[in-house]
């Protein structure tokens, strides 16, 4: 097995990157993806780069922690596996590194999608930030662990995932449709969309634990 942690190292390519493109315009320019340059200019590479570039500080730690909070747990389970009432699911092995960098990667151009559909003639949108890929990350982690408790930082109450992602859900595409926020809610709801069905793609043991998991949390409500 590899004995090292794609989590931190992603993290750390990203923290890098970041720190050199803030102190950097030029090389924040051409790293921030314009869908207007990909369109007409063929600069195909920033749909990858923009997610390992921030607006700010603030911006990367924040992506940071939420990606390093749920990015091991989804890992190890790719990796190694967990148990379920229908034995060990998931452990996949060294492959499993591959597929959680897909994972990752996936969730990041699957999130540019509706920028690159809705901006593609607007040179005056430009969007940075991991932001899709993390979205997949903790949707991936909701479908591996939908009883898990999940919450909002400083703010000591958690529900189970399952109740926060439908939540996250439908406030992200009511801000789509309000506007005005300048952050990219299409891309965090395309992401996680990428993050469910590419994890359930793997191994379809995951849904039925999922949905497995579920009802045994409502019959212990009701």
């Amino acid at each position: 097995m590899i004995s090292f942690s794609i989590t931190t190292i992603i993290v750390a390519i990203t923290v890098v990157v970041s720190f050199l493109a803030l102190n950097d315009k030029d090389l924040s320019y051409k790293l921030t993806l314009s869908p207007y340059s990909v369109k007409h200019h063929k600069r195909w590479w920033q749909v990858f780069t923009h997610g390992f570039i921030h607006a700010d500080y603030m911006h990367l730690g924040l992506n940071m922690y939420v990606f390093y909070s749920f990015g091991g747990f989804v890992e190890s389970v790719l990796v190694d596996g967990y148990p379920s009432s229908e034995g060990i699911i998931g452990g996949f092995g060294n492959i499993g590194y591959l597929y959680y960098i897909t994972l990752y990667v996936g969730g990041l151009l699957f999130a540019t999608l509706p920028s690159l559909k809705k901006h593609g003639d607007n040179p005056n949108y430009l969007a940075v930030g991991a932001s899709g890929a993390v979205s997949a990350i903790v949707f991936s982690s909701i479908i591996l662990y939908p009883t898990g408790g999940m919450g909002l930082l400083f703010i000591p109450i958690s529900i189970p995932s399952f109740i926060f992602g439908v939540l996250y859900l439908l406030a992200e595409h009511y801000m789509s449709k309000k506007g005005g926020t300048r952050i990219a809610h299409d891309a965090h709801i395309g992401g996680a969309f990428f993050g469910v069905i590419f994890t359930v793609l793997l191994d379809f043991q995951f849904l039925t634990n999922f949905i497995y998991m579920i009802n045994d949390w409502f019959s212990k409500i009701f």
